[in-house]
Order: C-alpha cells, then structure tokens, then sequence
C-alpha cells in the first residue's frame, strides 16, 4: 500500500508528460470543449480521464505513488500558469483568441461553424445569461470558454432607463436637508 512499484522519476514524468498532452489536445479541440458540456462532451471528458489513468499511475496502485501523481500535477499546473502569467505573448498563443460570434446584432455564422456551435446552441447561451438571441449586440466566446454578451437598448428600455433618471433627481431635489 505506500511501497512504490514503479521508479520515483517516472511516478512524476507520467502525470507531467499526460498534462501537456491533454492541455494540447484540449486547444486544438478548441474553446467549446471548455465553454458548455453538451452530454456528448462530458462523455469525452469523463471518458478521456479514465483513459488516461493508467498512463498517470502506470502499474503502481499504491497511495505513496498516487500522493505524488497529485502532487506532480499540481506542481506542473502551477509551474505553467505561473510561467504563462510572465509570458503573456505565449499565453495568447498558447490560449487563441477570443471568437466574435455575434457582431452588431448579426450572427456570424463562419465563427460559430469555426467552434462548432449552432444557432440554437448560441441562443442557449444567450438564455443563460438573460437574452433572448434577437436581443444580443454583441456575443464573444473568449479563449478560456466564457461568453461576453452586449445586449441590445431598445427604445422602451431607454426610455424607462430616461425615466428612472428623471425620478430620482427629482427625489434628490426633494430631499429633506
């Protein structure tokens, strides 16, 4: 049970060597993978974690070898994030660039295909954030998976919005002193 049955090296090079594989896949498959798990997503991303098990431990199943897997994947995760804050260029290859998917209230139906979502999945997204897609000015899926969404003023918002203002000035005015 805490008797290591592989060399010490290759207990810390094995979860090293999967991260960089796996953080290199995941940004060749692209920001959608990080942006919403549709079920055939998370499929994969269960899948590929138990795929990748034994490449991490090797055939050591012992609580020393799986104490120092965590810890070499920690250490490496925090040696690339730290390495990537002081290297801010790289961080921008390494991460790509945000997606414009709705530009001007128009869907820009070449990025969404570049990220493969559909229309329906982007009005998903527009729904979680309290949008109805008509609604939305502007949609960017930036590299780390999150959406950035502008919406629309229509003219009764900007009126009620006018309204409010004139409200409370006149609450201010008033106000006893």
């Amino acid at each position: 049970m805490f008797t290591l049955t592989i060399p010490l090296l290759e207990k810390i090079l094995r979860p090293m060597i999967v991260y960089a594989a796996l953080v290199i896949l995941l940004r060749l498959f692209g920001k959608r993978e990080l942006a919403q798990l549709n079920p055939f997503d998370l499929v994969v991303l269960l899948s590929l974690s138990n795929t990748v098990q034994n490449a991490i431990i090797g055939e050591d199943n012992s609580v020393i070898g799986g104490l120092i897997g965590a810890a070499a994947l920690l250490l490496i995760n925090y040696l690339t994030v730290r390495f990537l804050f002081r290297h801010r260029r790289l961080d921008q290859v390494l991460e790509g660039r945000p997606a414009v998917l709705v530009e001007s209230g128009k869907i820009r139906h070449k990025a969404l295909a570049g990220e493969l979502m559909s229309t329906a999945d982007l009005a998903h997204v527009a729904h979680r954030q309290g949008f109805r897609l008509a609604d939305v000015q502007r949609c960017v899926l930036e590299p780390g998976g999150t959406f950035h969404i502008t919406g629309r003023r229509d003219d009764t918002s900007t009126q009620i919005l006018g309204r409010l203002d004139e409200v409370l000035a006149e609450l201010r005015r008033n106000r006893p002193q």
